[in-house]
């Protein structure tokens, strides 16, 4: 590995930063509604506060491009950051998931006051490891509807894609290996433990009964710290 090499990783670690910390849903609020989505529902920038405060076609909006600045960076970023060197690029891609993932949590556009990262990090799993995401996916819908609350099918998730990546055969090399590589369960379980820590003011609401539902309005004075 060179010097130029290694600039030229670090320059895409930088640019994945970036493009996670894009506060898409605060752009949306402001631009399309002139609400600052900060200032409104659980005063989140992520895509559950703007479905809640922007509506439906907003805030699904808002979610897909808060999948996509995770998912971008592992799957195209990482190839073509790692030039010559291919096989850097799934190392690359675990560095450039988890760079757009911190960039979410904490923007440097918005003071380092972010959100939760979900959405983000279900785009970065989507990036390294689509088979465990989609289960993890899955599970997220399921618990979803059986619980109508999105926080505990988040934290859930997030702890099931892990656990599928140790399990689940890949399929790209004929089902004869798990996704089970050290690296990818070490960021796995950052992830959740990431996830779930930005989760704390909802464990707390849960714990006493008054966490929102899905389609219920805010029942409690909305938390005064960002988060998405």
């Amino acid at each position: 590995m060179g010097s130029g090499e290694l600039w030229l990783w670090m320059a895409g670690g930088v640019l994945s930063y970036l493009l996670g910390a894009v506060p898409f849903g605060l752009i949306a609020g402001l631009a399309l509604k002139g609400v600052d989505i900060r200032q409104a529902g659980s005063r989140n920038i992520g895509a559950t506060n703007a479905l809640r405060v922007l509506g439906r076609p907003i805030g699904l909006a808002v979610h897909a491009l808060d999948i996509a600045k995770g998912f971008v960076p592992p799957f195209l970023l990482a190839p073509l950051f790692a030039g010559g060197s291919g096989q850097a690029a799934p190392a690359l891609g675990i560095a450039y998931g988890s760079a757009a993932i911190v960039g979410h949590v904490f923007p440097v556009y918005l003071r380092f006051r972010g959100g939760k990262g979900m959405a983000t990090s279900l785009g970065a799993f989507l990036g390294v490891a689509w088979l465990p995401t989609l289960i993890g996916g899955a599970t997220w819908l399921g618990v979803r509807a059986a619980t109508r609350y999105v926080s505990v099918a988040s934290m859930t998730a997030v702890v099931v894609v892990p656990l599928a990546m140790a399990l689940v055969p890949d399929p790209t090399h004929g089902g004869a290996r798990t996704w089970c590589r050290a690296e990818l369960i070490v960021f796995g379980a950052l992830v959740a433990a990431l996830v779930i820590a930005r989760h704390k003011s909802n464990i707390a609401r849960l714990l006493r009964g008054t966490e929102n539902k899905i389609g219920q309005r805010a029942a409690a004075p909305p938390d005064t710290r960002p988060g998405s």
